[in-house]
């Protein structure tokens, strides 16, 4: 085998085996504890704790991937369940009106870029934007727009990523 070969085999294995815990598929409900999920996925972007001493971690995916998962801890520690949260039920649960941005980041996670974040002057309005995969299977952005100043969501939107060729949004590949 050339050393090229070796080289490129040999990443590809180490590139294989690190996705392998990416969204915690290793880890078993009521065994694993937190030292274990982060062994698997890694630092939390965001974490919980509350009152009653139960947890929840934040994992988004980004900037290029279309998944957060979100892994909700019991108050021993140990793993209770992980949750993909970039989908319609998740986003259906965010009310204009209600919902502000610390509710936001507890049911999605954080965005996972700050060039997901944009700010209209003109509105006062702040927009976090979450790419997902849509049912039909392109990528897209979940946007939820804030008033800027009381940080209370005023609406959401769904859009299609157009970034892939002759401006049509890319495929999810799964």
């Amino acid at each position: 085998m050339s050393f090229f070969r070796f080289w490129i085999l040999a990443g590809s294995i180490l590139a294989l085996s690190g996705c392998a815990g990416y969204g915690g598929s290793d880890l078993k409900p009521g065994e694993s504890r937190l030292a274990d999920v982060i062994a698997s996925m890694g630092a939390p972007a965001m974490r919980w704790r509350d009152a009653d001493g139960r947890g929840q971690l934040a994992y988004p995916r980004g900037p290029a991937g279309t998944q957060t998962f979100m892994v909700f801890l019991a108050a021993d520690g140990r793993l209770q369940r992980i949750e993909k949260v970039l989908d319609r039920e998740h986003f259906a649960r965010i009310e204009a009106g209600r919902s502000d941005e610390d509710e936001v980041l507890r049911l999605l996670g954080p965005i996972a870029s700050p060039r997901n974040e944009t700010y209209f002057e003109r509105r006062d309005e702040l927009v976090w934007s979450y790419l997902f995969c849509d049912s039909w299977n392109q990528e897209a952005y979940f946007d939820v727009l804030f008033d800027a100043a009381t940080g209370i969501v005023r609406s959401t939107q769904q859009r299609p990523n157009y970034v892939g060729p002759d401006g049509v949004a890319p495929s999810c590949g799964h």
